[in-house]
């Protein structure tokens, strides 16, 4: 039996047991502009300020699981212990000292999980200034897709649902710019992306989309996520990394996975050539079924990035 099948078998419970409240509820605006909200914050709880970053942009991705930390299913808990789990996250979100941290399965006010705003939630406990949110599923009393939430400008955000013919499972991402710290003159744009879980095939031509939005805005990027595929020959990562000169950390390495249940790295973080990796962490804290990944990234070569190219 291949991995990919026993996995299959293992998740489609919980596809079953959702599918039905989905379906109807994907959003109808597929390229949206979301609001950056706002949220007050002392400037000495601000990670980083006081030092200026040296320079160095730290980040985090994580899927959260919709707050259901390592449940079932978030319609089969308590919302009691939905706000426990985020609070567990607020407090590893806050210590990580990220500047940008992307979020998936990441909820808006939603029935099956508190009805209350996750993000919101996240950026106001775990000391974070702003934030947007790309909402794929919203209707029907559901409210999830993609996040940022940052210590810096999110500036010209986008929210893209992937084309909803592609899976029953509504995907897509949101992507902002922000200022490299210490560097207003260069703008990178940052990307929290879900791709689909099943087929290879959708992921492709979920990564089509994505590759097309980013090449139109044309800064260098930082894509960050769940995708769903690890570093293979024609997966979904090389795919985008090839077609966008992106890299990764270590693409091959080993004690890097993300997504213990079956041992396999799914959630990566792919950068811009002129981007290095100072340092690059899978935190083991189990606070959804993926492990987050924390990175701090420098400029190789200022002069490498030209506005507007």
């Amino acid at each position: 039996m291949s991995r990919l099948f026993t996995r299959v078998l293992f998740l489609s419970a919980g596809l079953l047991l959702s599918s039905f409240l989905m379906h109807g509820c994907a959003t109808t605006r597929l390229d949206a502009t979301p609001v950056v909200q706002s949220y007050p914050i002392a400037s000495d709880q601000i990670p980083g300020l006081d030092d200026e970053h040296n320079g160095r942009l730290r980040i985090m991705t994580l899927n959260i699981a919709h707050g259901r930390g390592d449940s079932f299913h978030q319609l089969l808990q308590r919302s009691a212990t939905t706000v426990a789990n985020l609070d567990t996250i607020a407090t590893l979100l806050k210590d990580s000292g990220a500047d940008v941290v992307a979020l998936q399965e990441a909820d808006g006010p939603s029935f099956w999980s508190g009805n209350f705003d996750h993000i919101d939630y996240l950026a106001d406990n775990g000391s974070f200034s702003q934030s947007v949110h790309g909402a794929h599923v919203d209707g029907m009393g559901l409210s999830y897709g993609t996040a940022l939430i940052a210590n810096l400008d999110l500036k010209d955000p986008k929210a893209i649902t992937f084309d909803p013919a592609l899976s029953p499972v509504p995907k897509g991402f949101v992507v902002s710019t922000i200022s490299w710290p210490g560097r207003p003159d260069i703008d990178v744009d940052i990307v929290s992306v879900h791709l689909d879980f099943v087929s290879r095939a959708v992921r492709k031509k979920q990564a089509m989309e994505l590759i097309e939005t980013l090449r139109d805005r044309k800064h260098p990027v930082i894509i960050m996520g769940d995708f769903n595929a690890e570093w293979q020959e024609n997966s979904t990562v090389q795919y985008i990394s090839k077609e966008l000169a992106l890299s990764a950390y270590n693409p091959g390495g080993s004690g890097l996975e993300t997504f213990p249940g079956f041992g396999e790295r799914l959630d990566w973080i792919l950068v811009s050539h002129g981007i290095s990796f100072r340092s690059y962490q899978v935190v083991q804290d189990t606070v959804s079924d993926h492990r987050g990944v924390i990175a701090e990234l420098e400029l190789d070569r200022v002069s490498s990035f030209t506005q507007g190219n």
